[in-house]
Order: C-alpha cells, then structure tokens, then sequence
C-alpha cells in the first residue's frame, strides 16, 4: 500500500466517524438539525475518498509478469523435429506455450490446438 492510500484511507476514516458523530449528535436534546446535511457530506467524502483510493493503481508497478519454466524431459527429445499431430507440419519451442502448468502445441498451419502428452516408455 502507498502512503498516499494510507493518507486517504485514514482521512477517509476520520470524515466517516466525525460524520456519524455529527448525525447522531443531531438528535440529542442540544442537537440542531443542521448538523444533519454536515454529516451526510462528511459520510459521503470520506466513502468518496475510499474509492478513489481503490481504484488508483500505483504508476511504479507493471501488470505483466515473465514467468520462466523450465521442462526437464526424462528422455532424448529431440524438439527440431516435433511434428504436428493433425497435419505432420513441423512445430518450433514458438508454437509451443504453458497454459495452466501444461504445454500446449498451436499448429500454425492447420490451426489445431493440442496438449502435449508423454507416452509410457514400457
């Protein structure tokens, strides 16, 4: 958390409890009813404030995120001569991507989309 959402969050904190002491101060005996509209705006202000702060996203931070996975193969693989399934075309490491902890082959010539799976070796 930024200091400038912690700021926000504890002036926001702060509005939302004057307010509510404002509108319950209202109906005591020595209460006016004009400090009735003063706490609602102090209410609305500080939930303002709360959701100005949740949305900002901080500018120093990316989005994206390079994840490195490396395959240990339990045999001799050898990748310059993986053919697609469907169509025999060659595949590169291009057309090969994780997608959910699992390589998954996109052939760019017939378009078929696949899982790669390891056969059992006996």
């Amino acid at each position: 958390m930024t200091a400038g959402k912690l700021i926000a969050y504890i002036a926001a904190a702060i509005l939302i409890f004057f307010g509510v002491l404002f509108i319950w101060g209202a109906f005591s005996p020595e209460g006016s009813v004009g400090w009735i509209p003063v706490g609602l705006v102090s209410v609305a202000i500080g939930f303002g404030l709360i959701w100005f702060a949740g949305r900002r996203k901080p500018a120093d931070q990316t989005t994206t995120q390079n994840v490195t996975l490396n395959i240990d193969l339990p045999a001799n693989v050898n990748l310059d001569s993986l053919k697609c399934q469907s169509c025999g075309g060659v595949l590169t490491m291009d057309n090969i991507q994780m997608v959910a902890g699992a390589p998954v082959v996109n052939c760019p010539y017939c378009k078929t989309t696949y899982q790669l799976t390891e056969e059992p070796k006996w």
